[in-house]
């Protein structure tokens, strides 16, 4: 079995690597291609991947290559973990949109539309690449933003799965504090990429017993504390919601905090210059801890488990991933990408049937769908007409000074990667 990383020199990818060395009776790979631009950083994260591999006793062949079409080629699952513009355009996303007021975050609002922006016509050249050189390789996007990335990759037609860790996350978290497996948990998880909501912790599968009263009754102060919300959120709502619904649910403290703190990308520019030196010591040989503050947990666990499905080496599962509604929520097109517990095999997943949502959650979901087809457009076609509609759709925004505001700076900021602008 042949998988390709595109990103593959990104400083997640021994998380990832970590995983398939561990995991080798779910996904047995035997060659594994890392494929990235940067030439320098890709011969550092191969020869640690090797060295982990050979950790592991895992016999599988790894080659880095910048050349995408030859990286690709044969391969059944393509990974893409792409960052267009790197943490610089990730310090821009953070930063401009907080002059007018909004919250700067890398998938949330006007800086996850210039993301968008940035990335869709990528990731689709690279899937039309992926189609001719192996046309029944299956694409599993982790690039963010993951639901527009995936409907975009959906619409053109290819086979793509869009994948992202809050789910595991919470399932990890959640298991840990009822001391059970995490095979044991089963989420009641539902809405968009980055914009979810954990209505039921159930044990054993979809029809278990119901955790989630008693995991708030005993631990809501704990994952309140983990999403930052008011404990009070919690337990009136009966639900946990994604950390990401802060920037919903409390946007304008959020956006106080952002004014007065260093941005994250900073963060994660400094945390990224660690990580290289730590991989360049040939000694080496498994992720190092400050891995786990870069973030990304339990991707690779998500991933090796979604590949193995779709590959027909571990069996039909469930697993929560982006993809097609076609009706599961009613209140949505057919083709709108939704982030759902889905049955997973070789033919793709399936999501499961969502018992009736609060409008107070099916309100949200359909007005940032109503964004994220207006996002897509643009991205699609570009002009600033289309940037300003997708902006003043978006619930964070909304209005026409803001939006204008907001449009101006976004193409200021990213004349580079938008030939349009």
């Amino acid at each position: 079995m042949k998988l390709a990383v595109v990103g593959g020199g990104s400083t997640y990818t021994p998380e990832l690597i970590d995983g398939f060395a561990r995991l080798r009776d779910t996904l047995p790979i035997g060659e594994l291609v890392l494929i990235d631009p940067a030439a320098e950083r890709l011969e550092l994260i191969g020869g640690l991947a090797r060295r982990i591999f050979a950790r592991q006793g895992h016999p599988c062949l790894v080659t880095t290559t910048s050349d995408l079409d030859a990286g690709v080629e044969g391969a059944d699952a393509v990974l893409l973990q792409l960052r267009i513009g790197g943490q610089a355009a990730r310090l821009q996303d953070e930063t401009w949109p907080l002059e007018c007021g909004c919250v700067g975050q890398e998938t949330t609002g006007a800086g996850g539309l210039a993301k968008a922006l940035r990335t869709v016509p990528v990731v689709l050249d690279i899937a039309e690449r992926v189609r001719r050189a192996s046309p029944d390789a299956w694409i599993i996007d982790f690039t963010n933003p993951v639901g527009i990335v995936t409907r975009a990759l959906l619409r053109a037609g290819h086979k793509a799965v869009g994948l992202c860790n809050v789910a595991i996350g919470f399932q990890r978290k959640f298991a840990a504090l009822l001391d059970l497996a995490p095979a044991d948990i089963h989420l009641d998880h539902v809405g968009l990429n980055h914009l979810t909501w954990e209505r039921g912790v159930r044990r054993g599968g979809p029809e278990g017993e119901d955790l989630l009263p008693r995991l708030l009754a005993d631990h809501g102060d704990a994952i309140a504390g983990d999403i930052r919300l008011p404990r009070a959120v919690l337990d009136r709502l009966g639900v946990v919601p994604s950390y990401y619904l802060r920037y919903f649910y409390a946007h304008d403290e959020v956006v106080r905090e952002l004014a007065t703190k260093p941005s994250r990308a900073a963060e994660v520019a400094a945390m990224e210059r660690e990580l290289l030196a730590l991989y360049a010591d040939p000694a080496l040989d498994e992720k190092p801890a400050l891995l786990a503050r870069r973030g990304g947990a339990f991707y690779s666990e998500a991933a090796v488990d979604l590949a193995a499905s779709l590959l027909g080496g571990g069996g039909p599962a469930v697993q929560v991933v982006n993809t097609l509604n076609e009706g599961t929520l009613p209140f949505l097109a057919d083709d709108a990408v939704i982030e759902v517990q889905a049955r997973v095999d070789g033919s793709g997943p399936v999501p499961l049937a969502v018992p009736p949502l609060d409008p107070l959650y099916a309100g949200l979901i359909s007005h940032v769908t109503a964004y994220e087809d207006l996002a897509l457009d643009a991205a699609l076609r570009g002009g600033s007409e289309r940037v300003f509609r997708a902006l003043l759709a978006h619930p964070l925004i909304g209005q026409s000074e803001l939006a204008e505001g907001l449009t101006d700076r976004l193409l200021a900021h990213n004349k580079e990667h938008l030939p349009w602008a």
